[in-house]
């Protein structure tokens, strides 16, 4: 027999959605994911000064202790870096700090303080150590942040603590839909109520990424400097994980070199400009998505 269950709940400081179909019990499935996410939250959550990761950031430069599975995903995030051409870093915190990110991003950091925090900051900063279980960052003030990447891996371990047939996790910007596929529509930047593209969306993920609703929340790890707040960029992936850091390493090149990149690597990317203006690359095209006019 099978059975569906839909539940919203807040996790991981936002609102998520939760769709399961299948055999068994839908509801045991929902609270398997959702303390998977509890436990992802509890040990890299740089919000919580008790979390592993916050530990880290707060050593001062000294070695920290750190289970295998966050060594594991520091070192691929890490390699993003180099993949997307410094346009994705995990280890901004000290320029999201000089620029009040967490704040509303209006702080303008003076000229020292700017050039500071570029020398706190970047993944070069980050020395894993597998075999001795530890983690440093080189720069006192460097800090690794994951709002770039935390979400999507997530949502990849919460899929699997389901052990559901079909279903969806929708964290807002971000979805994961795997089994039956689904109608997912991706909004206009300039209006967040109004669709501008829709696809079907199986056994991937989808996240977005803008500067519409945050402001200029989106460093480019290159300059230190917020990027300009040009539109949206919208990836499909086959994990949350990857489509998370391209959507945010997308923006930062621009609807022209993201494009570029996109296509080298044969990425679904869309990108919608301010002008109304959409680009997309062909394996977004394979896609075929819907433009809403």
């Amino acid at each position: 027999m099978t059975l569906a269950l839909d539940r919203t709940v807040l996790a991981m400081g936002t609102q998520l959605r939760i769709h399961l179909e299948g055999p068994g019990d839908p509801g045991a499935g929902s609270e398997a994911a959702l303390r998977e996410a509890s436990r992802i939250e509890v040990a890299c959550s740089t919000w919580d000064p008790t979390s592993s990761w916050s530990r880290l950031n707060a050593a001062g430069g000294r070695p920290v202790a750190l289970d295998g599975e966050w060594l594991d995903l520091l070192a691929e995030v890490q390699a993003w870096q180099v993949c997307t051409e410094g346009a994705f870093d995990p280890a901004l915190g000290a320029l999201m700090k000089a620029w009040g990110i967490r704040e509303g991003g209006h702080r303008r950091p003076t000229a020292l303080e700017l050039e500071r925090a570029r020398q706190a900051s970047g993944s070069a900063l980050l020395v894993l150590d597998r075999k001795g279980g530890t983690a440093r960052l080189l720069d006192p003030g460097a800090a690794l942040d994951e709002g770039g990447f935390l979400k999507g891996y997530a949502l990849d371990r919460m899929r699997a603590a389901t052990a559901a047939p079909s279903g969806l996790l929708d964290f807002g910007g971000q979805l994961l839909a795997w089994g039956h596929p689904v109608e997912a529509a991706i909004a206009d930047p300039l209006d967040r109520q109004r669709p501008r593209l829709t696809l079907l969306l199986k056994d991937a993920s989808l996240s977005c990424s803008g500067t519409s609703e945050r402001g200029r929340h989106i460093l480019d790890p290159r300059t230190g400097e917020p990027c300009p707040a040009w539109g949206s960029v919208a990836v499909v992936a086959t994990e949350g994980l990857t489509a998370d850091i391209l959507s945010t390493a997308l923006y930062v090149l621009g609807p022209e070199r993201g494009l570029a990149w996109a296509e080298r690597h044969g990425t679904a990317a869309a990108f919608l400009l301010n002008d109304g203006t959409i680009r997309t690359s062909a394996a977004f095209r394979a896609l075929h998505p819907k433009e809403l006019r």
